[in-house]
């Protein structure tokens, strides 16, 4: 016994309003914070004009998209080159960048593991 078939129609009008009702949102509080605030990287104070705007982004402190308080406590304009390292910050944070081995975390990459034998070769030729 199958299931019946979703109604597309009704599928796509469900995508269309969550899609409108996101870029609603955003729009809105990425221009309340651009009200607010002077438009200065909150990291590595470059500063913006209307020229080079887009590169300036709203950063969700507690990273709650959906928390938009209108006095804009939870927001901080950065520059996508800061806005980018935060969040990765944020992700190295939560998982963590070692590798978990036996005896502990340990690294996964050694760059003069073969030294020795390439300067032997090295020291060995004409």
């Amino acid at each position: 016994m199958t299931s019946p078939a979703p109604d597309a129609a009704k599928l796509d009008r469900l995508v269309a309003a969550a899609r409108r009702s996101a870029a609603q949102r955003e729009s809105g509080y990425r221009e309340q914070a651009l009200k607010i605030y002077p438009w200065i990287c909150g990291r590595c104070a470059r500063e913006f004009t209307r020229a080079n705007l887009r590169e300036l982004t709203v950063h969700h402190r507690d990273h709650n998209h959906d928390n938009n308080p209108p006095d804009g406590s939870n927001w901080e304009l950065l520059c996508l080159y800061c806005h980018d390292n935060e969040h990765q910050r944020q992700l190295e944070a939560a998982g963590g960048t070692t590798m978990q081995t036996a005896r502990g975390n340990s690294a996964t990459h050694s760059p003069f593991a073969d030294l020795k034998s390439l300067l032997q070769q090295k020291d060995s030729k004409p």
